[in-house]
């Protein structure tokens, strides 16, 4: 069994494809992710935070040149 990874997108990115990256992994459409990341900017500021710490921290996905 193949275990699952989390990466930054390289097909469904906007700026750095991190909301993307986190969708391709949990199967979601990534407009979801992205409405809830601008809720969480919009609330309290953490989310501006959490979307930069996660463009530093997570890696840009290996397979991105590869067709399947």
């Amino acid at each position: 069994m193949q275990q699952k990874k989390l990466y930054r997108s390289t097909k469904d990115r906007q700026i750095m494809g991190v909301c993307g990256g986190i969708a391709e992994y949990f199967g979601v459409d990534s407009t979801v992710i992205r409405v809830g990341a601008i809720v969480l900017m919009l609330a309290a500021g953490s989310g501006l935070l959490a979307y930069i710490l996660c463009a530093l921290i997570m890696p840009e996905d290996p397979n991105k040149y590869i067709e399947i």
